[in-house]
């Protein structure tokens, strides 16, 4: 056997033997090694009888109770993956927050709808999940996942058809999203800069969510967004106390402005083309700009006081307006190109949804149960987490080789 080959094999063997520990029994540690060498070994559609027959070990039958009928937790596993990959993917530069669909032809699947879903790009039949990925400059990795449940799903009947627990409830995406942080943050994960498209960015309560966390932020906003300007100088309003409202908008300021038309007028000399990653096809650049503002969906939706952030906007030449726009919490000092560097850190989880789908088969679960479905994200997981430490293992590798040896030129 090719000695390339034997190492990645060791390697493997010795991390799923880390990992699998969280299961405790024997027999399933057994078959969750099964079932993640399945998921690699096989290509095309992840049916478990297909995965069965590529590994030596493999049966069927087996592998589909252990997914869909075995009792396993699977946070304890995900922790120690979270772990793991943070510990070997250093350092932290952004929590990631997104949503992806699972594209679905029957009813029956837990938590299956007509629904809205960013990997169709339309209302379609799919589940839809909300996840956290963990990223660095260099590597990104799923640190967890939530199964998002429209109401109907909560119905009796449903609930109990699909073994969905009794204290599961509604939840927003947003507020799972907030959910996927706090169990991050009880796992002793380095935070990072939490990024989010304008999904969960437009969201006050979302952005207030992780300011009362101590969280720092970039995330995107629609260009209809309403801000005031001058946000350093603004005299924010005294509480009136407990029994009366406090005031909408901040002493001495104008109408607020929506986003995009604010940046339409700034001066030109505001605008600078920044790099932000070298692409396939070259330098990926565009025209940037940005501001303090302070923003006013707080005031108008909730009443809660948000502090000034950074208005990010991003104008590539030759289009006729701004298309792009976040705000962010950094400190003042703050400068352009960390900013985005943050905002443009996102392309690292679409990268990870089409490695996760295409090659491990995250959606390909055929099953129908919260349990079986929860259980087959795990091992997509584990498998891709694989995948990362070894690509972090041939970086490393290479540069060794490059190095020259000690005592010659």
């Amino acid at each position: 056997m090719d000695t390339a080959i034997r190492g990645e094999r060791e390697r493997l063997a010795g991390f799923l033997n880390e990992m699998l520990g969280a299961l405790g029994r024997a027999e399933r540690r057994r078959w969750g090694d099964v079932y993640v060498r399945g998921l690699l070994a096989t290509s095309g559609r992840k049916a478990t009888a297909s995965m069965a027959a590529r590994v030596s070990d493999g049966n069927v039958q087996a592998m589909q109770q252990f997914i869909g009928q075995s009792p396993w937790p699977w946070e304890p596993l995900r922790q120690r993956l979270a772990q793991r990959l943070a510990a070997a993917l250093q350092p932290v530069a952004a929590w990631m927050i997104d949503d992806t669909g699972f594209p679905k032809k029957g009813t029956r699947s837990v938590g299956v709808a007509r629904q809205y879903s960013g990997t169709l790009g339309k209302i379609g039949n799919c589940q839809v999940a909300v996840s956290l990925h963990y990223a660095t400059d260099d590597a990104a990795a799923p640190v967890d996942f939530a199964l998002y449940l429209p109401k109907a799903w909560l119905d009796p009947v449903r609930r109990a058809g699909a073994g969905i627990p009794e204290d599961v409830t509604f939840q927003t995406k947003w507020a799972l999203a907030l959910t996927l942080i706090d169990r991050a943050l009880e796992w002793h994960v380095p935070p990072g800069v939490v990024t989010a498209d304008a999904g969960y960015g437009n969201i006050s309560e979302f952005r207030a969510g992780l300011a009362r966390r101590d969280l720092r932020y970039v995330v995107g906003v629609q260009g209809t967004t309403t801000v005031w300007t001058d946000a350093d100088n603004l005299t924010m309003p005294p509480h009136p106390g407990r029994r009366g409202r406090p005031r909408r908008k901040p002493l001495e300021v104008g109408a607020p402005q929506q986003v995009k038309a604010l940046s339409q007028s700034w001066s030109p000399d505001q605008w600078q083309r920044i790099m932000w990653r070298e692409g396939t096809k070259g330098p990926m650049a565009s025209r940037f700009a940005a501001a303090r503002v302070l923003p006013t969906n707080g005031y108008e939706h909730t009443g809660s006081r948000e502090q000034p952030h950074w208005l990010l906007v991003e104008w590539p030449e030759g289009e006729p307006a701004p298309t792009k726009f976040w705000l962010a919490n950094l400190p003042p000092e703050a400068d352009l190109v960390s900013l985005v560097r943050l905002a443009k850190i996102r392309w690292w989880i679409e990268q990870g949804y089409q490695q996760l789908k295409d090659e491990l088969g995250l959606d390909h679960y055929e099953g129908r149960s919260w349990q079986g479905w929860h259980h087959h994200v795990t091992m997509t997981m584990l498998a891709f987490g694989f995948l990362a430490l070894e690509a972090l293992h041939r970086k490393k590798n290479f540069w060794t080789v490059l190095a020259p040896a000690q005592g010659t030129a």
